[in-house]
């Protein structure tokens, strides 16, 4: 069992940069796979990003590559997304969540954080 909790959302202008944090309960963090989704009004949940345990393995999506990156301190339980050059397009609710899977799926995670909004301004 392990609780998640997003941080460090908010309102930016296009072409800024967001961090978002994901704080995990529990001493198995580092046992499982992490990722980030986004969910925009209307549209389906999207995987964005996810993270090996070992942090060695961290695919994309397409549209945010060279702008996204996930890290993870397994002595902090926590993950993270840095986004620089944000883009209105990337205006979402933000959600990480954890696996025993590197899936791109909504479906493959078991556990999820509340989300958190991001909000880029033209």
């Amino acid at each position: 069992q392990v609780t998640l909790v997003e941080s460090g959302g908010g309102l930016v202008q296009a072409g800024g940069s967001l961090r978002l944090s994901c704080a995990a309960s529990g001493r198995t963090f580092s046992s499982y796979v992490m990722a980030w989704f986004r969910q925009a009004p209307g549209k389906e949940r999207e995987f964005v990003t996810g993270i090996s345990r070992s942090g060695n393995n961290t695919p994309y999506t397409d549209s945010v590559k060279g702008r996204f990156t996930i890290s993870r301190d397994n002595a902090k339980n926590t993950v993270y997304l840095q986004m620089n050059s944000l883009k209105p397009e990337d205006t979402a609710v933000y959600y990480c969540a954890a696996s025993t899977y590197l899936l791109r799926a909504a479906t493959g995670y078991n556990y999820w954080g509340q989300g958190t909004q991001v909000t880029v301004s033209s």
